[in-house]
């Protein structure tokens, strides 16, 4: 597989992370240990961004794969297709990044059937191989080769929870959503607008969250915040911009709403 390009998944531009603790140097330790990971946190509080962030900084090629309930273990790991020679072997993402040396990033892995989360064991443990059982051949890892997975613990039903079995064979680390000084910061780095108004968006965020188990299954989240900055940049007055990015993509309730809608208004008297 020597002809697979490393290159189209080396991430060229530094991705803008902001870090809370010693999450990066924790990181770097368990890479250099080639351990696997396992990053839990809220929706869209910043861990494939910390991922990415990661991979740029250890000079490292990354796959990222977005997990579904209709993931198989074959989209994993590859197949057979039919072409007009006949059938050609195609790698999947988890086959080519253990070929290559690459991080694998499967994200919110909870969300793929609970079979097709088995297939990672053996590349989480001293074997550090990939059975290709449909193709008689069992990949060994490069020496580079990383296994990173996420999901968020509060989302996920008992039914969608991961097994202790596959637990066990990672380190974790938890995420959450920065301190609102820092968050404002990281909305005003990303998308240029002024701190007051990323303070006000912040606070609004803050109240979404404390509503979490009272009516919400989920706060209002850190990219939200900058989706709700960027409408402001493009001209758009920040209570609609709120009620557009913050309120209405978190919640149908009519009662909530006017909950975030009064925070809303509020705010941004």
């Amino acid at each position: 597989m020597s002809s697979i390009d490393k290159g189209q998944y080396v991430i060229k531009d530094e991705p803008f992370y902001q870090p809370q603790d010693d999450e990066v140097e924790l990181y770097q330790a368990a890479y250099e240990a080639r351990l696997p990971v396992m990053v839990k946190g809220p929706t869209g509080c910043g861990k494939s961004r910390f991922i990415e962030h990661m991979a740029w900084k250890l000079g490292k090629p990354l796959i990222t794969v977005a997990c579904n309930e209709d993931m198989t273990a074959s989209d994993l790991v590859g197949r057979y297709l039919l072409d007009a020679d006949g059938t050609r072997w195609l790698d999947g993402p988890l086959t080519v990044a253990a070929r290559i040396g690459a991080i694998c990033y499967l994200d919110e892995v909870v969300e793929a059937r609970q079979d097709t989360t088995v297939v990672i064991h053996p590349l989480t443990d001293h074997r550090r191989t990939l059975p290709l059982d449909k193709k008689g051949e069992v990949v060994e890892a490069h020496p580079d080769f990383q296994l990173v997975i996420s999901y968020n613990p509060g989302y996920q039903s008992l039914m969608k929870d991961l097994k202790q079995s596959t637990k066990q064979r990672f380190v974790a680390m938890d995420f959450d959503y920065a301190e609102a000084e820092t968050e404002a910061g990281i909305v005003a780095k990303e998308t240029g607008i002024d701190n007051d108004t990323a303070m006000k968006l912040v606070k609004i965020g803050e109240t979404a969250r404390n509503l979490k188990g009272h009516g919400l299954d989920e706060g209002i989240s850190t990219r939200l915040l900058v989706y709700a900055a960027s409408l402001i940049n493009k001209g758009i007055k920040p209570r609609p911009a709120c009620r557009m990015a913050l309120a209405r993509p978190i919640t149908d309730d009519k009662d909530i709403r006017d909950t975030l809608d009064h925070a809303i208004d509020a705010v941004f008297a």
